[in-house]
């Protein structure tokens, strides 16, 4: 299966966010390769050829959207809005 779009999943738990993982598009098959370090708490992976396709929140407290956006805009990605990161309901 093809993942086109953007989303973020967060393990919690007893009310705790613990980690979080921002998927980035993919393609079938595609799996993590290597990983790279960034800013405080935010570990990018990467595939065998290069792409990125996603970005592990090792620490949520230090969570900072301007540095996720700084990232993904050097990786050629849309940035993540505000309501990206609002619970769906349903």
């Amino acid at each position: 299966m093809v993942q086109q779009e953007t989303y973020i999943k967060f393990a919690i738990r007893k009310g705790r966010i613990l980690a979080g993982y921002l998927y980035l598009p993919r393609q079938e098959g595609d799996s993590v390769a290597y990983s790279r370090k960034r800013d405080a708490g935010l570990v990018v992976d990467y595939t065998e050829d290069h792409r990125a396709i996603g970005i592990e929140i090792t620490c949520p407290s230090l969570f900072d959207l301007d540095a996720i956006n700084k990232i993904l805009g050097e990786l050629g990605q849309p940035p993540l809005v505000g309501k990206m990161l609002v619970p769906a309901t349903g």
